[in-house]
């Protein structure tokens, strides 16, 4: 092979990457990344958002990967990698494919026993590495040039295939040095079920549901990862039983649907679903995480002798386990051979509530946060993702109705404050210009990442941020309160003048009122190329009876006793 075949290590990775289909890559430059990055920004299909943090940047590409499939993220070795850390165990928690790419020193400083600046002062530096093993699918040392392309594709084709993130470490003097030209591949983002466990499956399957008065399908977050959302909503036609979605998977399969009975969430659960869902015969749980969290502190009154789960790459059934069964088969072979059934739909239809719509804006009233979502409610449509941050945002923005087309995101399995903002810049970056981010977020984590408004100043996004300011933890305060979970409070609307330092495009505004919320939506709706952020001014003890409910339920479980064995 002639030298003119051969790329840059750096070259390779940006070629795969856009073969792949990331358009932007998320970084903090340091010394051990730069030539990495020289040989990156040559791509002219990819471009570099940089980030205020380590950390910031990760929630970004966690943003990203969330609307576009797949994520990068570039960061210098140790100060940069570990500060990423969180974000990327946050991505790995909630199933995101992120490729993390660190720069490394260099490859003779260990031999030749170099103490190096941003490390431990230990001659060993394998370290970041064996860190990140612990969260990524995949995560690999470039240290030989004869290695590299193979160690590249290899974690790529991981990330892909698991929807995990993977780590490549970059040493700094291979960066740029030449290795082979990356052919054209396909990487693979399914498995192939045992066909037997598969045909085993079905049958046992429609042979529990087929006995039941009133099965009931619900749907979990893994159904995305899984690539099981078409063959869940397909079930759902063929079979015509009712059907709940657990708060991490709101969106997942369109509210719209006429069998669709809103979140099952336990005993905070959308009004008449628990009641349906729990007294039903049988239920199929499919792409189901069962936590403290989505369970409300594990007080969901879910029956396993009653419970079909169809996990990522098993289904159980109350006396017997097939593995090998991947989601998305096992769904779609389920909806050949599944009779319909509408008994616990006809059952909701009669138990279900039919609520009066809002009140007008009275322009004078102080806010509340009901009267917040009910404004927001009216501005949520086809081309918008409403992004919840932890806390009192998930339980409002749940109660959301989705119509066909728009999306919802929250962080339930990690449940990392500050995730929002970066999270709000990644996928607003990846959305179509004509989508639109309704980002929900508290005071307290606001102040933890708070600098990523600046980038999407830099970049041109436009999201919409609702700043929830009440002054202090509310999530915290209703599990279990104490002087901790107060702040400082800050000028959030004026955070934004700073941040545009004479030049940038983005908006912001204070509200207290229902009338002046109006207005600042109005105006929110129209601004273009920049970011808007409303303030809006709540009571410190305003929270919703959910949150109030969940939470009581979430600390009594954490304030188990130890047991004596």
């Amino acid at each position: 092979m002639s030298e003119t075949d051969k790329v840059t290590i750096g070259a390779y990775i940006a070629n795969r990457l856009h073969e792949i289909g990331v358009c932007h890559y998320f970084a903090v430059p340091g010394d051990y990344n730069l030539i990495l990055l020289d040989e990156l920004l040559k791509n002219k299909n990819l471009e570099m958002i940089g980030c205020c943090n380590e950390l910031n940047a990760g929630y970004a590409a966690d943003g990203y990967a969330r609307a576009n499939g797949i994520a990068a993220q570039v960061t210098t070795f140790s100060v940069g990698g570990l500060s990423a850390l969180n974000a990327i165990v946050g991505a790995y928690a909630e199933d995101l494919p992120i490729i993390i790419i660190s720069g490394g020193p260099n490859t003779n400083s260990e031999v030749e026993n170099q103490k190096l600046h941003h490390t431990t002062g230990r001659v060993s530096y394998g370290y970041q590495r064996d860190i990140f093993e612990y969260a990524t699918e995949s995560a690999v040392i470039i240290k030989h040039l004869e290695d590299a392309a193979y160690q590249i594709d290899e974690a790529i084709r991981l990330c892909v295939l698991k929807n995990k993130p993977v780590y490549i470490e970059v040493a700094c003097n291979l960066a740029g040095l030449l290795i082979s030209h990356p052919h054209k591949r396909k990487f693979a983002n399914n498995l192939t079920s045992d066909a037997e466990a598969l045909k085993q499956a079905v049958k046992s399957t429609v042979q529990l549901l087929s006995t039941a008065a009133k099965p009931i399908l619900v749907a979990g977050s893994k159904l995305k990862p899984e690539g099981a959302i078409e063959s869940f909503t397909d079930l759902i036609n063929k079979s015509d039983y009712a059907f709940a979605s657990m708060p991490p998977a709101k969106g997942l399969i369109s509210e719209a649907h006429p069998n669709y009975i809103g979140t099952y969430w336990g005993p905070v659960s959308s009004p008449g679903t628990a009641e349906i869902v729990e007294s039903a015969n049988i239920y199929l749980f499919a792409g189901a995480r069962f936590t403290d969290y989505t369970t409300s502190g594990f007080t969901s009154l879910i029956n396993p002798e009653k419970t079909i789960f169809a996990g990522p790459d098993f289904v159980r059934l109350p006396n017997v386990t097939y593995n090998h069964v991947m989601l998305k088969d096992f769904l779609e072979e389920l909806a050949k051979e599944i009779q319909p059934n509408n008994a616990s739909l006809v059952a909701y239809n009669r138990v279900k509530q039919e609520f009066a719509p809002e009140p007008p804006v009275k322009k004078d009233e102080a806010l509340t946060t009901r009267r917040l979502f009910a404004q927001v409610q009216d501005i949520v449509h086809a081309h918008t993702t409403v992004l919840a941050e932890t806390g009192d945002s998930w339980f409002n923005g749940i109660k959301l109705k989705l119509p066909e087309g728009a999306s919802f995101e929250i962080q339930m399995q990690y449940g990392s404050i500050g995730w929002s903002v970066g999270a709000t810049l990644g996928y607003s970056l990846a959305c179509k210009t004509d989508h639109r981010v309704i980002a929900f977020i508290g005071d307290g984590s606001f102040q933890l990442t708070a600098q990523e408004v600046s980038t999407m100043i830099r970049y041109k996004v436009n999201p919409i941020i609702f700043l929830l300011n009440n002054g202090g933890y509310t999530i915290e305060v209703e599990i279990h309160d104490g002087p901790y979970n107060n702040i400082q409070n800050w000028d959030y609307a004026g955070i934004v003048d700073v941040f545009n330092a004479g030049g940038g495009n983005g908006w912001s505004t204070r509200v207290k009122t229902e009338g002046e919320l109006q207005s600042a939506i109005k105006k929110a709706l129209s601004h273009k190329g920049g970011p808007s952020l409303i303030e809006v001014m709540l009571d410190r003890n305003d929270c919703s009876k959910e949150l109030l409910e969940w939470g009581s339920r979430v600390a009594s479980n954490n304030a188990r006793p130890p047991k004596v064995l």
